[in-house]
């Protein structure tokens, strides 16, 4: 374990205001506040800067806290309390503030967070109304102990406990519809699918040719529109796209074209998906796995869950290149 509390803040209250006078009740954090703590209890866990912690010099499992750890540690504080953040607001409570630790991997020198997150970890104010509040800081204002008092706290505590519940479940449904203009582009619909999976979004995959059958492409875009659920297209057509423009023209929903591009006459062919009509919106991403991503943005909007996700994985994209570069200098050196 290493010996630091790290603590978030989104909204100002408790110890921050006796620390920081002046500063009222309820000022907002925007970016979010990051604070630290040297855990001794003999000297009431005194707050530490970020220069304190580097000279601290701590080694742990063979891995000594340096610069990158730290900057890993805060960013990963950050992800987490905005994931958690998230989450909560869909049940229309405020994430007020949030305190973790972390430690080191013992077989792999990774930092990775070690804490169990509870009602004990963080402040929630529902509706953003601290007389509302449904975390540990009720105890600690009783002014006595006593049996209703401490049914209230329950009370509380289980309220907690049955809205954690809720904050897996999927705000609002959506999909992914993958227009494919021949089955010769199914490997690259397939990187697409994959991509979606992993979000958390179904993706369906399906044959048409606006060019060479528009009334049948018209009939799936129908099929799809008619259901009631969120849906993002995407067209993968090469050469002259045309089921990008088609789809874009005849339907509110968002398109994304995703061409399958060939060496050959790619810089030719890309240009039906770029230069559209006056009036068509549709996108154009070459990447498969980033259509997929933006699709997964335009659902994170108001899926929590795939917001989170997306989150998440910008978390573990910069926390990998922190460490590929952390390597590269140990090389260089």
């Amino acid at each position: 374990m290493i010996p630091i509390e790290w603590v978030c803040r989104r909204v100002a209250t408790g110890s921050f205001l006796k620390r920081n006078p002046g500063v009222k009740e309820g000022f907002r954090f925007s970016p979010l506040k990051m604070e630290m703590f040297f855990k001794d209890d003999a000297n009431n866990d005194p707050q530490w800067s970020e220069e304190q912690l580097l000279e601290a010099k701590f080694s742990l499992a063979g891995l000594t806290i340096g610069q990158c750890e730290v900057d890993i540690m805060n960013r990963s504080t950050v992800a987490i309390f905005e994931i958690l953040e998230k989450s909560w607001a869909t049940q229309n409570c405020t994430l007020v503030d949030m305190k973790i630790e972390f430690g080191v991997n013992v077989k792999t020198q990774e930092i990775v967070l070690a804490d169990v997150i509870d009602n004990d970890s963080w402040r929630l104010w529902p509706a953003g109304d601290r007389s509302q509040q449904k975390d540990k800081q009720v105890y600690r204002d009783l002014k006595e102990v006593t049996p209703e008092a401490m049914q209230m706290v329950k009370r509380n505590f289980e309220w907690v406990s049955e809205r954690v519940k809720l904050l897996l479940e999927h705000q609002a449904g959506g999909r992914v519809v993958v227009l494919m203009g021949s089955t010769s582009d199914v490997a690259h619909c397939e990187k697409i699918r994959k991509a979606c999976t992993s979000y958390g979004i179904p993706c369906i995959l399906r044959v048409t040719s606006a060019h060479k059958g528009p009334d049948e492409t018209l009939r799936i875009k129908a099929e799809y529109e008619g259901d009631g659920i969120p849906t993002v297209f995407v067209a993968v057509a090469g050469r002259s796209n045309g089921l990008g423009p088609v789809m874009s023209g005849n339907t509110a929903y968002p398109v994304i074209n995703c061409p399958p591009l060939t060496p050959d006459w790619g810089a030719q062919d890309v240009w039906s998906s770029l230069r559209m009509p006056s009036g068509l919106g549709c996108s154009t991403i070459l990447s498969p796995e980033a259509a997929a991503q933006f699709a997964a943005q335009i659902f994170g909007l108001t899926d929590h869950l795939v917001w989170c996700k997306l989150r998440a994985s910008m978390l573990n994209t910069w926390v990998s290149l922190k460490l590929a570069d952390k390597k590269l200098q140990a090389c260089s050196l």
